[in-house]
């Protein structure tokens, strides 16, 4: 039990206050560096080649391919993870309707009608029924009008609507992080599916030059002129060239079918759109990073962690509110007649009723302050989760960045070797009509051409998908939606 000095200064702090408890919330200041490691690589990189940048709000359209710009917006338009998130903010908005409503005072009308018989079996009835003109059947009517509110002279109620309303923000943030989600992963599926469709391109070219190195092989074998190995040798680079189609076959029905399913269609909707073969999207070379610091109010799911310790330290001023008296206003007007529903709205029926009304939990504040260190350690907790958030939002830029980069560099030198041996196999095959080499050179040439080829679509996808993941690291796409998102409580 508190001691009276401390119950009389409560009461005194109760009588004079007239504002919300609790802390105000400052949104906390996040240690981040001034720019990314890897950003003075990509600027070096992307100097010489492209003075233009990406623009982040549209991202995907900087890749030029028309059918990934219409898939992207079909997936805005129809994923269904987008409709749970949208789902989740229109049940936030009526949190916060609620949260509203509770600082309004709020009325009723009632009415009833009754009709009874009494009986004059019971203790009552006996005593009724004793009474000169007693009328065993009766009637009551009353109709009514009342209000009530709750005066939040402490902020409970203010607070709890801070709480809700960082919630809704929280909500928003998190849609258009799902947004930004499915633009990402609807654009790395399609680069999938090209790059796929080219390595299969590939892989069945190295099948015929296998082939017909495998029959000149044979031919120069059955007369003597080449070893019996070198012709088993053949058979299996053979073997192996057509080992690699099923599982590129695989992995690209897989990717289609993946489409389909983040577009909200079923598997096999938009097969016959993408079934021909199409170049992988030329890659973007310039994308304007920002600083560290713009990714607190750029990444939506940072944005979602900030607006959820904006509603855990709201929360903490809710919980200090039940220290102070709760009192609430309430009245009812109307009208109650046993005589007859024509007198009911007569003068000598109505009736009014006025009441101040008065909560205070005295004896109850070893609970109020576990409630409140319980709120405290939520908000820590939420702190935390926030700092963190940040840091590892720097890390995937980085990530991005430095895999961006080094793809671009990896591109750059195969495609030079691809021009070096293609060079090889034009000189290889002049040789061969002067009769210089036979035509198994040439095909050999052929076959370490064709791998570096693929070396170079390897590379070429990773390159463009290292371009998405770094867009969605930076957070780019989200300010293009329809939902704004209000950082500040």
């Amino acid at each position: 039990m508190l001691p009276k000095s401390t119950l009389a200064a409560i009461v005194v702090a109760s009588l004079s206050a007239g504002c919300a408890v609790g802390p105000d919330y400052v949104r906390p200041e996040i240690a981040l560096p001034a720019q990314f490691q890897g950003q003075a690589r990509t600027d070096q990189a992307q100097e010489a080649q492209t003075p233009a940048r990406a623009d982040l709000v549209t991202w995907w359209s900087a890749f030029g391919d028309p059918q990934l710009t219409r898939l992207v917006a079909l997936a805005l338009e129809q994923n269904l993870d987008l409709a749970q998130a949208s789902a989740r903010v229109t049940q936030a908005r009526a949190g916060l309707g609620a949260a509203d409503a509770a600082l309004r005072p709020s009325g009723a009308v009632s009415a009833q009608a009754a009709r009874a018989h009494q009986s004059v079996q019971t203790p009552l009835g006996q005593v009724l029924n004793s009474v000169p003109g007693f009328d065993r059947d009766g009637s009551a009517y009353e109709a009514n009008l009342g209000g009530s509110w709750e005066l939040d002279l402490f902020g409970s109620l203010g607070r709890g609507r801070e709480a809700a309303a960082a919630e809704l923000q929280s909500s928003q943030a998190g849609a258009l992080a799902t947004r930004l989600a499915v633009a990402a992963q609807t654009a790395d599926i399609y680069i999938m599916i090209r790059g796929l469709q080219a390595r299969l391109t590939v892989a069945r070219q190295q099948v015929r030059t296998q082939e017909d190195l495998l029959a000149k092989v044979r031919l120069l074998s059955s007369k003597g002129l080449a070893p019996e190995f070198q012709a088993q040798q053949t058979e299996g680079a053979l073997a192996q060239a057509k080992a690699a189609l099923p599982v590129l076959e695989s992995s690209l029905d897989t990717a289609m079918n993946a489409v389909d399913v983040i577009l909200g269609t079923p598997p096999g909707t938009h097969r016959s759109e993408l079934v021909a073969p199409g170049e992988i999207p030329a890659t973007p070379t310039g994308i304007a990073t920002g600083s560290p610091s713009d990714l607190l109010r750029r990444r939506p799911d940072l944005i979602v962690a900030e607006r959820r310790l904006a509603a855990a330290n709201a929360r903490i001023g809710a919980a200090v509110s039940e220290y102070y008296p709760k009192l609430s206003l309430s009245g009812l007007v109307g009208s109650a007649t046993t005589v007859s529903s024509s007198n009911l709205f007569s003068g000598g029926a109505a009736q009014a009723t006025g009441v101040l009304g008065l909560r205070w939990r005295l004896f109850d504040f070893g609970r109020i302050n576990a409630q409140i260190e319980q709120a405290k350690g939520q908000e820590a907790e939420t702190l935390a989760a926030y700092r963190l958030a940040a840091l590892k939002a720097t890390e995937d830029v980085e990530n991005s960045l430095s895999a961006y980069t080094r793809r671009q560099e990896q591109v750059t030198v195969l495609t030079a070797g691809v021009e070096s041996l293609s060079r090889a196999r034009a000189s290889s095959l002049s040789a061969y009509q002067k009769g210089v080499v036979s035509m198994i050179e040439v095909l050999r040439a052929d076959e370490i051409l064709l791998q570096a080829t693929d070396a170079r679509v390897q590379a070429q996808l990773e390159f463009a998908r290292s371009a998405v993941a770094t867009f969605k690291a930076l957070g780019g796409g989200w300010e293009s939606a329809p939902v704004p998102v209000q950082a500040k409580s």
